[in-house]
C-alpha cells in the first residue's frame, strides 16, 4: 500500500505520517529527509542545496524522482507537499488547517514569535504556490487529487490518525 500525506507547514503531516508508518507497519518516506540525503550525496550543505532550489527546479525534480523511484520499489507512507500530485497512491491524504492555528504550532515548535511564524508561513506558501504552478503547472489549492482531506484544526492528533487509518484500512485488499 502506498499512502501520500501532504499539507501546508504546521498541519501535522510529519506527526501523521510517522504514526501511520508505525500503525500500518509501512516505511515512512519524508521529502525533507530525501532533500538532506541528496545534499549529502552531492557533498554540499543543506543551506547550499536550499539556495540551489531557489534558483530553479532541478533540486525539486531530484527529490520528485527519488520519491517516484522509492514508490515503484516498495510500499510506504510518503510525506511531502507534492506527493499527492506526483505519486500513484492507494490513498492520498491532505491535511489542512487555518493559518493562525498552523502559525501557533510552528511558533511553539520552533520557539518563534507568533507574528513571525504567521508571516513566514504565509510568505512561504505564496512562494511555493508560484513555484509549483511555474515548474509543475500544479495549483496547490486544487484538492481534487486527494481521496481524503482532514482539517487538523478541528481534530486532534489521535482523531486525525483514526480517520486516516479507517480510510487506509478500507482501501486494503482482503
Amino acid at each position: 500500500m502506498i499512502i501520500t500525506v501532504s499539507g501546508s507547514p504546521g498541519t501535522g503531516t510529519t506527526t501523521l505520517a510517522r504514526a501511520l508508518s508505525v500503525q500500518l507497519g509501512l516505511p515512512w518516506v519524508n521529502s525533507g529527509e530525501l532533500f538532506r540525503k541528496i545534499a549529502s550525496e552531492k557533498n554540499i550543505s543543506v543551506k547550499e542545496m536550499n539556495r540551489m532550489a531557489e534558483k530553479g527546479p532541478e533540486v525539486d525534480y531530484l527529490i520528485d524522482d527519488a520519491q517516484r523511484s522509492l514508490a515503484k520499489e516498495r510500499q510506504g507512507v510518503f510525506e511531502g507537499r507534492l506527493s499527492g500530485h506526483l505519486l500513484d497512491a492507494d490513498l492520498k491524504v491532505l491535511l489542512k488547517s487555518d493559518l493562525r492555528t498552523r502559525a501557533e504550532r510552528i511558533s511553539k515548535r520552533e520557539s518563534k514569535l507568533l507574528e513571525d511564524a504567521c508571516q513566514e508561513t504565509r510568505l512561504r506558501e505564496e512562494s511555493e504556490a508560484r513555484r509549483y504552478k511555474k515548474y509543475y503547472n500544479i495549483d496547490i489549492n486544487d484538492l481534487n487529487v486527494y481521496d481524503l482531506v482532514v482539517d487538523t484544526g478541528r481534530f486532534n492528533e489521535s482523531g486525525t490518525l483514526a480517520i486516516v487509518l479507517a480510510a487506509a484500512r478500507s482501501r486494503q485488499c482482503p
